[in-house]
């Protein structure tokens, strides 16, 4: 058998006992999950308007 191979069944195989020892594996929160929605979605709008901004006054922007 490969040496990869078995490291890796055996990694799998003890990372699955750890797993079953302590169910707490420090999932993500809702919250955690709503506050990241609300990041990139603030993030994206902002790009968004300076997008449309910049898209808008390209030619009087040249310019400068």
């Amino acid at each position: 058998m490969n040496r990869g191979v078995l490291r890796l069944t055996t990694r799998v195989h003890e990372s699955l006992q750890e797993a079953a020892r302590r169910p707490d594996r420090g999932d993500i929160s809702t919250t955690t999950i709503i506050i990241w929605v609300a990041a990139v979605t603030g993030a994206v709008l902002i790009a968004g308007t300076i997008a449309v901004v910049i898209a808008k006054y390209n030619g009087q922007l040249n310019g400068l």
